[in-house]
């Protein structure tokens, strides 16, 4: 699979299972591109940009409403795997508990997950539950990428210096990628495909 081609096979992506225990994880051994971040960081539209529909994964402007573990099987191929949003101030406190509890089940035990994307606001400076998020990720010792998501939000010219404030608080190290992504401006779209292929083919 040539880099740069995989957007055009996408052909008849769907929506597999919402899953609230492990014993409902798919069983296929496809591998899983996992998607974590705070409640409305644009998840479920990161999904539906890449994938070029408009409404397979289901967004919503009230944050913190997925609670369960959605998998979208991306043409027999690959699973996007979107995990419940963290640092939700409505949700209770053991509410927020059994959230962290099943993300953490997931990632330190699922063997099919190939590579962890963070989505971070492109506008803000990574909170500390996006500090701890991080600290997750990096302990599952998983391959990782940092998308610095709603780059339409700020000017052009700016996205790149906002994409390196986040990448010096998050992973000063510079060795985990930091792109930008953007749902509006669909530019970003092909950098993303072409990281995520090394992991699916």
């Amino acid at each position: 699979m040539a880099k740069g081609e995989f957007i055009m096979l996408v052909k008849n992506p769907k929506f597999e299972i919402s899953a609230v225990r492990p014993n409902q994880y798919p069983s296929n051994g496809l591998p899983e591109i996992v998607l974590v971040g705070k409640s409305n960081v644009g998840k479920s539209s990161f999904v539906n940009t890449m994938i070029n529909r408009k409404k397979l994964a289901r967004t919503s402007s009230e944050p913190g409403k997925t609670r369960q573990i959605n998998f979208y099987n991306i043409d027999d191929n690959f699973y996007f795997v979107d995990l419940p949003g963290y640092g939700y101030s409505k949700m209770s406190k053991k509410e927020q508990e059994q959230v962290g509890k099943f993300i953490e089940q997931y990632l330190f035990h699922r063997k099919e997950i190939a590579l962890i994307i963070f989505l971070v606001d492109i506008r803000h400076t990574p909170t500390e539950n996006d500090k701890l998020m991080y600290q997750y990720m990096i302990s599952s010792k998983l391959p990782c990428l940092i998308l610095a998501n709603k780059a339409d939000k700020i000017a052009k010219t700016k996205v790149d210096d906002a994409v390196k404030v986040i990448q010096k608080h998050l992973n000063p190290l510079g060795d985990i990628a930091t792109l930008p992504f953007s749902s509006e401006r669909k530019v970003y779209q092909d950098d993303v495909w072409n990281f995520i292929v090394n992991f699916i083919s």
